[in-house]
């Protein structure tokens, strides 16, 4: 008998970046569909240091939806994971029913399984649902047959993963609309704009962080007047200015940006009531050493932003990069060996006179970071044939 094709499962793998903001998104008007009080903007990091994979496959043999993360079943039944599910299957209908040959109808009524890896820690405030809910909208686009723009999809599972649908500099513009149409990412510049950049992570905690980003928002709009005044008074203007300083590849500029930012962020999370703390004494150490190197130089070399939690990221230029992380080594000793403390982009090694080490002036901590992951801005989300597949195909 001639083999039954509807019985095979239809496989699709994808992979999709990290984004850091460096002008953050804190706070939304509009819980149900994620839609900030503010704008944002973001650097994609890239995929070969910080990703998602996700493979997603339907079957006609499938009884329910389910999902996979990191290898443990999760609950599919989640209210951001149902609707991003369900906007993908309305729109895959709309374009059957337009007479769109692409789509299989048959297909539509299949049930899905989801299997999704980070390679990165997971809730430790490294933005892995940006990645995650990106990778899987678009791994659910490409499975029913959906094309055009997904980051409005992307935006309703979680906020900031809107912004992991491209690669290079991004904007998520905050949009007026109530249905949240127009609350879209958009690329300002491509990764080619700036191959100069380069970013560390350095993780000082790979714990789940103690207060979820949803939670966290929810209380400071709930409570800090700083926030309101962040939203409407600061950030406007602090989006035009960091638009500029990428596009004029101004790092002095984009740095000080960067970090007020940050700093600013993370005293809403004071302002809040209880107060959110995602910064720990290794993060202020950190914050210290960045400014003793700038201030030792007499000029802004490096920049820090954290987002909610105690990992740092650094943005600096290529040619500072052996030296500051050499510097982060002297000063954070680690429990490894070099070759365990520095994962990603090879660095080259460096000396750090006495005059940097006596300019700095901190006392060294050891073992207050665990490693760094050496990295640069990339393109976004693609698809891959023989990833997950493995690993999907033993949970049909």
């Amino acid at each position: 008998m001639p083999e039954d094709r509807t019985e095979q499962p239809h496989i699709v793998t994808c992979t999709a970046p990290v984004n850091i903001a460096v002008i953050k998104y804190w706070g939304k008007r509009n819980e149900d569909i994620i839609l900030p009080i503010n704008s944002s903007l973001s650097v994609t990091l890239h995929q070969d240091q910080l990703k998602t994979t996700t493979t997603v496959a339907t079957s006609r043999s499938f009884q329910e939806d389910r999902i996979w993360l990191n290898g443990k079943e999760e609950d599919i039944t989640h209210p951001r994971l149902q609707s991003c599910l369900r906007e993908i299957r309305r729109l895959a209908r709309k374009r059957r029913n337009d007479g769109d040959s692409g789509v299989d109808s048959a297909s539509l009524s299949h049930k899905v399984h989801i299997c999704s890896v980070n390679n990165f820690p997971t809730a430790a405030g490294l933005a892995s649902s940006a990645a995650g809910f990106a990778c899987l909208v678009y791994s659910l686009a490409r499975v029913f047959g959906v094309e055009g723009e997904l980051s409005g999809i992307a935006r309703q599972g979680s906020g900031s993963a809107c912004r992991s649908m491209y690669g290079g500099f991004v904007q998520w513009i905050m949009g007026n609309k109530e249905d949240g149409k127009d609350s879209l990412a958009q690329q300002v510049e491509p990764e080619t704009h700036w191959p100069e950049l380069r970013i560390l992570v350095l993780v000082a905690s790979a714990e789940r962080k103690p207060v979820g980003s949803t939670s966290g928002m929810q209380t400071s709009v709930k409570t800090s007047c700083l926030l309101k005044h962040r939203a409407e008074s600061v950030v406007p203007g602090r989006m035009v200015e960091m638009t500029e300083a990428i596009r004029k590849k101004d790092f002095a500029a984009f740095a000080e940006l960067t970090m007020k930012d940050s700093n600013q962020f993370h005293a809403t999370c004071l302002d809040t009531y209880p107060p959110i703390f995602y910064l720990n004494h290794v993060s202020q150490q950190i914050i210290s050493l960045v400014h003793r190197y700038n201030k030792h130089y007499g000029e802004t070399r490096v920049a820090y932003t954290f987002d909610a939690g105690p990992n740092a990221v650094i943005f600096t230029l290529q040619q500072h990069v052996p030296e500051f992380v050499h510097m982060v080594q002297y000063f954070f000793p680690p429990e490894t060996n070099g070759a365990d403390f520095i994962k990603g982009l090879p660095v080259n090694c460096a000396s750090l006179s006495e005059e940097l080490k006596q300019g700095i002036g901190l006392e060294p901590m050891p073992k207050g970071i665990n490693y760094i992951i050496s990295t640069k801005v990339f393109t976004h989300i693609y698809p891959h044939k023989q990833l997950l597949q493995h690993c999907i195909i033993g949970l049909l």
